[in-house]
């Protein structure tokens, strides 16, 4: 096996309250109509007011989204952001790498990678994979 070599995973774990089959179709913004009364409640720390649909529960919700902690951040610390379309999840592979190899884990921990136990993989976007193979070799 070669160090770029890349697996798709064949699963992932459900989100959401129904396992991820939500959809959400109208987002507002503080001020817009039908957000007064949860400005009022919320005030400044009130983000935005979706509302998600769940087909297989024949559902409408209302949710809001809060500030529930501010503090300083500096983003020259912060690993760069992951290139992908809004809204859309980015598609994951899964980069084995050889136990050993203290340098290629640390450098895929810093690409966003995650260690899946069960599979026993590192997962990362597709895109940060690319680029790190790109570096490597």
């Amino acid at each position: 096996m070669r160090d770029n070599d890349y697996w798709i995973l064949l699963h992932s774990e459900p989100i959401g309250l129904t396992g991820g089959k939500m959809e959400t179709r109208v987002t507002l913004r503080p001020g817009q109509k039908g957000t007064k009364a949860l400005v009022e409640e919320h005030g400044p720390r009130l983000v935005c007011v979706r509302y998600r649909y769940d087909a297989a529960a024949h559902v409408r919700y209302k949710t809001v989204e809060l500030i529930v902690e501010q503090v300083p951040w500096n983003p020259v610390e912060q690993p760069p952001a992951i290139d992908r379309k809004p809204g859309r999840p980015p598609s994951l592979v899964g980069v084995a790498v050889a136990w050993d190899d203290r340098v290629l884990r640390q450098r895929v921990k810093d690409a966003g990678g995650r260690w899946i136990h069960t599979e026993r993989l590192w997962v990362l976007p597709l895109g940060a994979a690319k680029r790190l193979g790109s570096q490597i070799g």
